[in-house]
């Protein structure tokens, strides 16, 4: 079928995909960096920041290209881009994470992000079995998405009060200045929209030219490209020896990509789900999230081992996907 390119060669495309990849990755990493230091100004846990502010400014890349594909018409990227970055998170960033270095992490302190991400999914597969993502439905998740992050802020509130009152000595809180913090946000949040256009359009080119569905494009470059701030977030907390940030952002941004990416997009407009996440990719998304229940139960973290099982069934996944 005929369609009009969005650029006039095909290079000119992978220039734009690959410029849009680079700006969505340094416009997330400005971004969470910007946040993270706001937060500390605030004197918030590490494990807060890591569900919530880093969390947020990870998913933002998510919520941007989703929101450019669906006002461009192209719903598939945004569904796809949601599911397949959630099952990156899970199989490939915290799967190479675990890797590098055993990852110990509370269940009690992730379970509550861990059920509510589980029971969206299963509320997304319902969905896509009706074909379309309604608007009152997405109400409901950026509503669920609020109430939550309020929710965490105020239970954070009394564990640092009853810390406050326990302690003979306050804790150090790191300072940074305004202006940075300001600078880093700001420059951030202007790279995302921007990269999310050229993403998008040199996107569509590339599936068009070889012939690849959107949905493919979306679970795969899309997915992979809008995780890497999750990837950098994660490593910089490798080597500042932050595992509780890097295990909530992980967490916590898989939760922010189903209640804000896909209940902001459906706040705006209702959009087709395709039937093909019904049979794959809803399903194994699902299967990343639940088996962190019983490693983290039992385990109280992730070893080597299960961040190699981890990769491999990242890896299957994207076979399967050929």
């Amino acid at each position: 079928m005929n369609f009009a390119p969005n650029y006039s060669s095909i290079l000119l495309s992978w220039i734009a995909l690959a410029g849009g990849l680079i700006l969505l990755t340094t416009g997330g990493e400005f971004l969470v960096s910007g946040a993270a230091k706001l937060a500390k100004r605030l004197g918030m846990s590490s494990l807060l920041i890591g569900l919530t502010v880093v969390a947020f400014g990870t998913s933002m890349p998510e919520l941007f290209v989703g929101l450019i594909a669906l006002f461009q018409g192209h719903p598939d990227i945004l569904t796809g881009n949601v599911i397949g970055s959630n099952i990156a998170n899970i199989g490939l960033i915290l799967g190479i994470c675990a890797l590098i270095t055993p990852l110990p992490v509370r269940f009690r302190s992730v379970s509550m992000e861990l059920y509510l991400g589980l029971a969206a999914t299963v509320i997304v597969y319902l969905a896509a079995w009706h074909g379309i993502f309604p608007r009152f439905l997405g109400f409901i998740f950026f509503g669920s998405l609020i109430f939550y992050t309020v929710q965490s802020f105020r239970l954070a509130g009394k564990s640092y009060k009853r810390a406050q009152k326990t302690d003979q000595e306050p804790q150090k809180i790191e300072r940074y200045s305004l202006p940075t913090v300001i600078t880093l946000t700001v420059v951030g949040l202007g790279c995302l929209p921007v990269g999310s256009n050229f993403f998008i359009k040199g996107a569509v080119d590339v599936a068009r030219h070889w012939g690849v569905s959107e949905l493919i494009i979306g679970l795969t470059f899309a997915a992979v490209g809008t995780s890497l701030p999750e990837l950098a977030s994660c490593l910089a907390a490798i080597r500042q020896r932050q595992t509780e940030i890097l295990a909530g952002n992980i967490i916590g941004s898989n939760l922010f990509n189903l209640l804000m990416v896909l209940g902001f997009c459906g706040m705006l407009f209702p959009y087709p789900m395709s039937s093909n996440l019904l049979t794959r990719d809803i399903p194994i998304m699902f299967s990343f999230s639940a088996v962190l229940f019983p490693i983290l139960a039992v385990q109280q973290g992730l070893s080597r081992l299960h961040g190699f099982i981890l990769f491999v069934a990242y890896l299957g996944y994207l076979y399967i996907l050929q």
